[in-house]
């Protein structure tokens, strides 16, 4: 945090004169004449923008574009890439990749430019591809680390700059630490040496190998399935369509409207599959071509929703954790080895901890974040988070060591594809598992806020008052993350054990402002039919949402 008594005027004529892009300078020059005169200028928005910086840590930067250390800007990118080359060192190779959001191209080229100017190598990628493909790139080239600018499923205004290390993975502590020292060290950037010579990666040079590495995952032989598709104006359609060609499926039909890169989104209030309304032009392509299968993937195309026609007509979509737990299930039949591995984060269901031990092997549970499910150990061959995030793999191992949207969109095809052979469909295989381990069903609460403030009162009410029964369920125990519970690394949050194996967790989000809470309950299935433990569930959910609601007063 910045010195609140800090001229501000004085900062922002500093950042202007050293920033390289006439649109933030342009910015600044009006916030700095807004009100008359030198020292009446728009204090608010210059406080906005100098009185804090956007942190870098595990999952690097992330926000809203404009002027200044509060936003991402062609300064920030720079004095980032400056940082990152300090700790790597002259030598060291950095493979670049850049979504379609606006000014990613820019940021791409801006950090070429300061590692080959610190001696470092880089290459760039040469089109706005999909961060698995940044991600694959890295262990594929032999990297020492990765770049990959995206905001993920964040709003249009947003930007943000993710790092890789050698392994493929997210970075996890101390190097986000180390990074972001260093980056508090670096000096203007109209002093840093600037570099042009950098490689470029074209589509035969990544992608092909990319997608020859995903024929390994366990998509079996089964490829009649008709799939309706939406990348959400994200940087995923022609990948995923070349991945369906290459693997021998009939490409997938793609809304028409959102197929097409697009820093704006204009069709969604927010372009994440799992946020209302998103999905809608996809549901209806799936009604109108009669579809087996809806499948969608983030702006990056790390994620994967999915998306399934009900009996009676219309279509549902999965949950994240009921996908996890097909996917699992089916890697797991599809691999073979005692020593096999399979992980999640400690707010995803339960049930995989129950898939594990049916088939013989070991579970992990991680915090929230895909870096850490990557960190569990060697034999992993499987890795999901809730916010349908999947590492799928197989007996090579995984292919990419973080969540990939395209691998996982083929995998999901496969099993439709086998399941509808057989005159059956995901629906069917969910129910399968429901029989075989109880049903498992989740839901989350989520509040989003203006004001960061809230959601640490919120968690903080909930640690004065905890509760001691909510939807008539005994609250049995309650767990402070902050303190680190089972051996994980201390996080922000809350988790609640109650009576009939429900659980509760509450959190605040990583990379969004909103409080977020998880709820699964374990209901057991009676018989062949599993509608009335469906229906149990749902009205246990909402009776827990309720309650939750009342106790954090948001």
């Amino acid at each position: 945090m910045i010195d609140p008594t800090t001229d501000f005027v004085r900062l922002a004529e500093e950042w202007r004169d050293q920033d390289p892009d006439p649109e933030t300078r342009a910015e600044l020059d009006a916030l700095l004449e807004r009100g008359g005169s030198h020292g009446h200028a728009d204090p608010a928005a210059l406080e906005d923008r100098f009185g804090a910086k956007l942190e870098f840590g595990t999952a690097g930067l992330r926000g809203a574009l404009g002027a200044g250390p509060n936003r991402m800007n062609r300064v920030t990118v720079m004095r980032a890439a400056a940082g990152l080359a300090r700790v790597l060192g002259p030598g060291r190779h950095v493979v670049i990749g850049y979504d379609g959001r606006h000014k990613s191209d820019v940021f791409a080229a801006d950090t070429a430019r300061v590692l080959t100017g610190a001696g470092l190598r880089a290459s760039v990628m040469a089109g706005r591809w999909p961060t698995p493909v940044l991600a694959f790139a890295v262990r594929h080239l032999g990297a020492d680390a990765g770049v990959m600018v995206t905001a993920s499923h964040n709003p249009p205004q947003d930007n943000g700059y993710k790092v890789y290390w050698g392994d493929g993975a997210q970075i996890v502590p101390p190097i986000d630490q180390e990074i972001s020292a260093a980056i508090d060290a670096v000096g203007r950037v109209d002093a840093l040496p600037l570099g042009e010579d950098w490689q470029t990666l074209g589509h035969d040079d990544i992608v092909v190998p990319y997608l020859r590495a995903l024929a390994a995952l366990p998509i079996g032989d089964a490829r009649e399935i008709a799939v309706a598709y939406t990348p959400l104006h994200g940087v995923g359609g022609a990948t995923v369509s070349e991945a369906f060609r290459v693997a021998g499926f009939e490409v997938p039909v793609t809304v028409s409207r959102q197929a097409m890169p697009d820093p704006d989104f204009p069709t969604v209030a927010f372009p994440n599959p799992e946020e209302p309304g998103a999905m809608d032009l996809a549901l209806e392509l799936a009604a109108a071509t009669r579809a087996d299968l809806v499948i969608a993937n983030d702006p990056d195309a790390d994620r994967c929703a999915v998306g399934a026609p009900l009996p009676g007509g219309g279509y549902r979509m999965l949950t994240g954790d009921e996908v996890g737990g097909l996917l699992a299930e089916h890697v797991l039949r599809h691999t073979s080895g005692g020593d096999r591995l399979v992980a999640t984060s400690i707010v995803s269901s339960s049930l995989l901890a129950k898939i594990a031990a049916g088939h013989g092997v070991r579970h992990a549970e991680t915090l929230t974040g895909f870096k850490w499910i990557m960190k569990t150990g060697p034999g992993l061959v499987f890795g999901y988070e809730e916010a349908l995030g999947y590492s799928v793999g197989s007996d090579t191992g995984l292919p990419v060591h973080d969540k990939d949207g395209v691998g996982a969109a083929l995998t999901v095809a496969g099993m439709a594809a086998a399941a509808k052979r057989d005159g059956r469909s995901l629906l069917d295989l969910l129910d399968d598992q429901a029989r075989r381990y109880g049903l498992h069903a989740t839901a989350q609460l989520s509040v989003r806020v203006e004001d960061l403030s809230l959601i640490a009162k919120a968690i903080e009410r909930l640690r004065t008052y905890p509760p001691v029964e909510l939807a008539g369920r005994a609250v049995e125990s309650a767990e402070d993350l902050s303190q680190g519970v089972a051996g994980l690394p201390p996080t922000e949050g809350l988790r609640y054990r109650l009576s009939g194996g429900a659980r509760i967790i509450v959190r605040p989000s990583g990379t969004e402002p909103k409080l977020k809470c998880y709820l699964e309950v374990v209901v057991p299935v009676e018989g062949d039919d599993v509608a009335p433990a469906r229906a149990r569930a749902a009205q246990d959910l909402e009776d827990l949402k309720k309650d939750l609601a009342v106790a954090l007063n948001l």
